[in-house]
């Protein structure tokens, strides 16, 4: 299957916002805020992962995933905010892929969503965790560990690809612009020196070391 991954939201409260969310780190969305038209909206759609959100009463979701659930259809993440154990055992047992607090942050969602995606064989991410950020390379986004996000620029990701493609080997200056030349924004200032020290800046990295002399060197934390 081709194309970027499909993510049905169905009768999610924070619709609007998740779908902001989703939409910016390469997933297609559609929702539908009423069961009809989840059920319609499954048949035109080909969705990887379905959420169902608190908005649908116990007993329709459960109905709901009965009628669903299995293995040709997306897999099912239940958003509940109903505490009984017994609720959502009986969505795992109707084939729910996972059941998560109806106030779960937007991030641990998509981080649910995306390691279901990729049990799929879909849209796997492209991460680079970093000791106090983890970067999306597809998404162009930078994960802080206080939990805000900045965008990337286009050469900034090409910076961290080449960096992350070539660990502990030394880059020339020369390295660097050949691979990742600077974008139209940085013309007013092409000094490689000053793109790493931004970069170093936005990402809150120590492991893009300098080498006196000779270019710079990308040490992964988990190696260090």
């Amino acid at each position: 299957m081709a194309g970027r991954p499909v993510i049905a939201l169905i009768c999610m409260p924070d619709q609007a916002g998740l779908d902001d969310y989703l939409e910016r780190r390469g997933y297609d969305v559609h929702a539908a805020g009423e069961e009809w038209a989840a059920d319609s909206l499954l048949a035109r759609h080909a969705a990887d992962v379905a959420v169902i959100g608190d908005g649908l009463p116990a007993g329709a979701s459960l109905d709901f995933l009965r009628r669903h659930a299995g293995q040709e259809g997306p897999s099912f993440v239940v958003a509940t905010g109903r505490g009984e154990l017994i609720d959502r055992v009986l969505a795992l047992e109707l084939g729910a892929a996972d059941v998560v607090a109806a106030d779960v942050g937007h991030r641990e969602l998509v981080a649910r969503i995306a390691g279901l995606l990729a049990r799929r064989g879909r849209g796997a991410r492209d991460l680079l965790v970093l000791e106090n950020s983890t970067v999306d390379l597809k998404a162009a986004l930078v994960m802080h560990r206080s939990g805000g996000e900045e965008q990337l620029s286009a050469g900034q990701v090409a910076l961290l690809r080449l960096f992350a493609a070539s660990p502990r080997k030394v880059l020339s200056r020369d390295d660097i612009m050949a691979a990742a030349p600077a974008e139209s924004a940085d013309a007013f200032d092409r000094s490689i020196d000053s793109r790493i020290v931004r970069l170093r800046r936005k990402l809150d990295t120590e492991s893009i070391v300098t080498i006196r002399g000779t270019g710079y060197r990308f040490d992964p934390p988990a190696a260090r």
